[in-house]
């Protein structure tokens, strides 16, 4: 496994850096009491207490360096640590070890374009708009783009309640990229949809990349990953496993969880290790002065 340093002349091309960041929670548990290295009277208060403190190491020590114009997918199993890195990138919570750097704040869909089911799709599409801080000439400017790009013409006088979760997930993330954010993370929303919304999707992807954005794209689909990404992160386990070419990390993803599926867990650990000698290790070394601004 090769190491890498990362050093920065400039922090112009920089937009996220995840340098050696970790995350442990500490839970409840009514079977913690049964570990033998806690104390006699702190397990004979937890047998009547019936409660106790679990470790959870939802992400080991994880870096990695993205720069403005990549669209970043990002896959791994359920419960393999994806949510909580993205948690991480927007600030939304604080590594336990290591550090979350970005040159803005990433916009989460989903987060920053809240949408309210007893408003039209139309009174949703300006509502999101001005809680993103777009004015309301802005919002006008901008409202035959969302249209066109959620391609829910036909429904936007009907109220959000009525809509599937596709078309609220187009409407969504219609609404999410009307700002042109310089750092957008989109989790499991383009997952619905026919050919033409795919293709709509694609299209805006690469104009917020072509303006110096980047893009994190969390999905099961392997399709939707290749067509949309320049770049794959596969998280599993709480470990990066992969960070490279879409078709390649994909790849070896698909065998990994179909040895999985089938219950061939020997070839799956195969597949793991095999992916894993192929990961260069990242060490990110900062230029004096070009320390980017803390996610959050």
């Amino acid at each position: 496994m090769t190491s890498t340093a990362v050093a920065s002349d400039s922090g112009e091309d920089l937009a996220v850096v995840v340098d050696q960041a970790s995350m442990t929670y500490r839970i409840r548990s009514s079977s913690e009491h049964l570990r033998e290295d806690s104390g006699r009277w702190s397990r004979r208060f937890k047998r009547v207490t019936g409660s106790g403190w679990a470790t959870v190491h939802a992400l080991d020590s994880l870096s990695f360096v993205v720069t403005r114009g990549e669209s970043v997918g990002v896959i791994g199993t359920n419960g393999s640590g994806k949510s909580t890195l993205m948690k991480l990138l927007t600030g939304k919570i604080r590594p336990t070890t290591g550090e979350v750097y970005a040159t803005s704040t990433p916009v989460m869909l989903g987060v920053n374009a809240a949408l309210v089911k007893d408003l039209s799709g139309r009174e949703n599409i300006r509502l999101g708009c001005l809680a993103m801080g777009l004015s309301p000439q802005q919002t006008t400017e901008k409202f035959e783009m969302i249209v066109e790009l959620s391609g829910l013409r036909e429904s936007l006088h009907l109220p959000l309640k009525s809509y599937s979760s596709g078309m609220a997930s187009r409407l969504q993330f219609a609404i999410a990229t009307a700002v042109d954010p310089d750092i957008l993370i989109i989790d499991e929303a383009l997952n619905t949809g026919d050919a033409q919304f795919r293709s709509r999707t694609k299209k805006r992807l690469d104009e917020v990349r072509e303006q110096a954005g980047c893009v994190f794209l969390v999905s099961h689909s392997l399709g939707t990953i290749r067509q949309m990404c320049t770049r794959v992160l596969w998280i599993e386990q709480g470990q990066l496993l992969a960070d490279g070419d879409p078709d390649w990390v994909t790849d070896q993803y698909r065998e990994y969880t179909e040895h999985q599926a089938t219950g061939r867990r020997r070839s799956a650990e195969i597949a793991y290790q095999r992916t894993r000698m192929h990961l260069d290790s990242v060490q990110v070394d900062w230029v004096p002065g070009t320390r980017p601004t803390r996610a959050g």
